[in-house]
């Protein structure tokens, strides 16, 4: 029940919530490896956690990048997947949809994480983890969103998917609802917080969530050794909002 000295590699940690879980786990003693598709990112990344943190750059479209980035990296513990991107039409209604432009929304999210997990599970130990993200579109689809819904509930069946098939690696995935990342940064600063607040006033906890807070789930999911297939909301109640 304890990730010291533990090997965690967290592919999309260098920002945001793949951050906060990469700094909480380095707290805790873990030997803390972090992966993004920008080398600067990721080299500020390791300046900024203590210890012994290394990372890499790997392109997680290009599934023979992945291979590459996964060829030397050695026994891992715990694989945490948090990367994402916002390529493709995440806003539309069906009837103008580019099917083919639409594919790019399940690009980084779901088929990058399947790319991930191919490369990286004969180097995962048998008591290890692997923790996906989806997101709360899944539970709560809005109109003009059908693509992005589909893709955050394939991740969901991907975790439980591979729960099965992986066992008895353990395969989890972390459902957030509105956290403060970089996303936010396109709302104009000025209006930013009073925007948020109105996004999450009807939850029975009526503020965005920060990503430290979030990280917690992650890090419980790497620790809890009898928990498997499992999807777990951190969304401050919005799913029953």
């Amino acid at each position: 029940m304890t990730l010291k000295d533990q090997h965690i590699v967290i592919v999309g940690g260098s920002s945001g919530i793949g951050f906060a879980v990469a700094e909480g786990a380095a707290a805790e003693g873990a030997r803390v490896t972090v992966a993004s598709s920008d080398a600067a990112r990721v080299g500020a990344a390791v300046n900024r956690l203590s210890g012994t943190a290394s990372g890499f750059a790997v392109n997680v479209t290009d599934p023979a990048d992945v291979a590459r980035a996964f060829a030397d990296r050695g026994e891992i513990d715990h694989l945490v997947f948090t990367a994402g991107d916002w390529g493709g039409p995440r806003r539309g209604a069906v009837k103008d949809l580019d099917v083919e432009a639409a594919k790019g929304v399940f690009g980084v999210r779901f088929w990058g994480a399947l790319a991930v997990v191919k490369a990286a599970q004969g180097l995962i130990a048998n008591n290890g983890s692997i923790t996906l993200t989806n997101g709360m579109i899944a539970h709560r689809p809005r109109p003009g969103a059908s693509v992005s819904s589909a893709m955050a509930g394939a991740v969901e069946h991907l975790a439980v998917g591979l729960a099965v098939e992986l066992a008895p690696i353990r395969v989890n995935c972390v459902c957030p609802g509105y956290i403060r990342t970089g996303v936010w940064n396109s709302i104009p600063v000025e209006s930013r917080e009073e925007q948020l607040k109105a996004f999450t006033k009807g939850q029975p906890l009526p503020r965005i969530g920060e990503p430290d807070e979030v990280a917690q789930a992650y890090l419980y999911l790497m620790r809890a050794g009898y928990t498997t297939g499992q999807v777990l909301k951190v969304d401050g109640g919005m799913a029953f909002a």
